[in-house]
């Protein structure tokens, strides 16, 4: 399988290729050449797969004979070992849970097979990594743990100061080891526009740099995975199933459109956001205009220049109208999602984070012109991430998993940039000592 870039068709790499560099030379995103739909059979047939066995079938393709089939199999058998449970709010309402990995959110599964695909290209590799990555939350921590102690691998992370969470800056800054994570005094397009300045700088040359947002095709493309697990848990209801994903970086849904790309049988996406409207306005008007991103309580979502949406264009080879039969968007307040918060506890003892409340939202949105189709959310974090913003509206205390009190003591390693200037000279240090701490 070649990879061309968005920018360039004819500019080309293969999956090993792509994976190392993240983002292809003239700045473009990767996207496979080629999408090949699965046999009818295997949809037919699918409740009696494996997760496992899922994942392998429809990502194979994607890596060709880059990986062989023994290696492949073991490193999805190392990324999928926890559940993806699909809990049952009524009989057209399900959410899909995707926060039971390490680090408590769906990016889990995504850092966790990227970091063994480069884990398994740099063992004849003498040169070392370096894995660059912005963050508005869950990326990094499941970036972080995905990649910790990897040998050849440094990873670097930017976050905006004061725009995460207490336990998503804890799990970001006490690895330590080949972990280094930086406040950057700013928003999330800050740090991603610092990310993407390293990509193109001259100057950095001598570093072999990689992303791990889901700008890398490997932190992308498993992210499918999701929707076959929850098409397989309820296939035997024979209804249309439209599936609502919070949306920020719009990697998520991405794949998903993918998966439908694949033979999915999926009727309708809904891309769910916070008021960083940016697609669901794109929809309306077919006017792409971002503005600068808002901070909000669903701090991942705060995003208003989505890096994947190039990615669904192209699925839709840039039609409009076809991607708008596709995909639906919506955006709903801070005050909308307390209000979905509470009601979900109240009427369903159910405890969302925030963009779990906000994927629900946009559930209920689209429940409004089809209430007989099944709508599954995704839930994308533990609500405990959040604990300053879900327990004071359900006014009750989350029990808190043993291995996120364990990080609860730690002193945060509080090392804080503010230009790329200065992201560019700690890059060039070869010893790695972080020259910024206050």
């Amino acid at each position: 399988m070649n990879y061309y870039s968005l920018n360039n068709n004819q500019n080309k790499a293969s999956f090993s290729e792509a994976v190392i560099k993240g983002i292809a030379p003239d700045k473009g995103l990767y996207f496979p050449e080629n999408i090949q739909a699965l046999n009818k059979d295997f949809f037919n047939k699918i409740e009696y797969f494996s997760n496992e066995e899922i994942a392998y079938q429809t990502i194979k393709q994607f890596i060709g004979n880059e990986i062989p089939e023994q290696e492949l199999k073991a490193i999805i058998s190392e990324t999928l070992s926890f559940d993806f449970p699909l809990v049952k709010l009524n009989d057209n309402n399900y959410i899909l849970e995707l926060f039971h990995g390490p680090t408590l959110a769906f990016k889990d599964v995504g850092a966790r097979f990227m970091s063994r695909c480069l884990g398994y290209f740099s063992k004849e590799n003498c040169k070392k990594t370096t894995v660059l990555v912005a963050t508005s939350g869950d990326t990094g921590s499941a970036v972080a743990n995905g990649f910790y102690k990897t040998p050849n691998v440094d990873v670097v992370i930017l976050y905006p100061k004061g725009k995460v969470s207490h336990i998503q800056e804890l799990q970001l800054n006490t690895l330590e080891e080949n972990i280094t994570a930086f406040a950057v005094d700013g928003t999330f397009d800050d740090c991603q526009a610092m990310v993407k300045s390293a990509f193109i700088d001259e100057g950095l040359k001598s570093i072999q740099l990689t992303s791990a947002n889901s700008i890398n095709i490997a932190r992308w493309l498993p992210q499918m995975w999701y929707f076959f697990f929850a098409y397989k848990q309820l296939k035997n209801k024979n209804k249309d199933i439209f599936i609502s994903v919070p949306s920020g970086n719009f990697g998520n849904i991405c794949a998903g459109l993918l998966a439908e790309k694949l033979g999915l049988p999926i009727s309708h996406f809904i891309a769910s956001t916070n008021v960083n409207d940016t697609v669901p306005y794109y929809l309306k008007t077919s006017e792409y205009t971002p503005k600068a991103s808002q901070q909000t309580i669903s701090n991942a979502m705060d995003v208003s220049d989505p890096s994947n949406f190039i990615r669904i264009q192209e699925l839709f080879s840039n039609d409009f109208n076809a991607l708008k039969a596709a995909l639906s968007a919506y955006s709903f307040t801070d005050d909308i999602t307390r209000e979905k918060i509470k009601e979900l506890k109240e009427k369903h003892y159910y405890i969302a984070d925030p963009h779990g409340a906000v994927g629900q939202l946009g559930l209920d949105k689209y429940h409004e012109k089809y209430p007989d189709s099944i709508g599954i959310s995704l839930e994308t974090a533990h609500p405990i991430k959040f604990l300053d913003v879900v327990e004071p509206i359900i006014n009750e205390k989350i029990d808190l998993p043993e291995h996120i009190s364990e990080i609860l003591n730690k002193t945060i390693q509080n090392h804080e940039i503010s230009s790329y200037k200065e992201l560019k000279s700690y890059l060039l240090t070869t010893d790695n000592v972080v020259p910024l701490s206050n």
